[in-house]
């Protein structure tokens, strides 16, 4: 949701509303994912590109919720095998 907010011209409250979800929390993690300096916004000069690789810069840890469950993912991670664990919590 977060990169959702990130695309040209994107309304962050309306992002929000079309997942059941308060604004104001959206509006705080994508400051968060901004700040962490790790996500950008995208310009319109980007393309089609709808995903980015991750490179992580720190050690730290990000939770990451899905409805009631947590995906809790450290510092040193790998992208590839962090997106099948998404997909498949997505499922469950």
């Amino acid at each position: 949701m977060v990169g959702a907010t990130l695309q040209p011209g994107a309304n962050v409250s309306a992002v929000a509303r079309s997942e059941g979800l308060d604004p104001s929390q959206l509006y705080g993690w994508r400051r968060k994912a901004l700040a962490s300096g790790v996500v950008a916004p995208l310009t319109e000069g980007t393309g089609t590109q709808k995903f980015a690789r991750v490179e992580t810069v720190c050690n730290g840890s990000v939770d990451i919720v899905i409805a009631d469950m947590v995906v809790r993912v450290g510092g040193d991670f790998d992208p590839d095998h962090l997106a099948r664990v998404l997909r498949a919590v997505r499922k469950a």
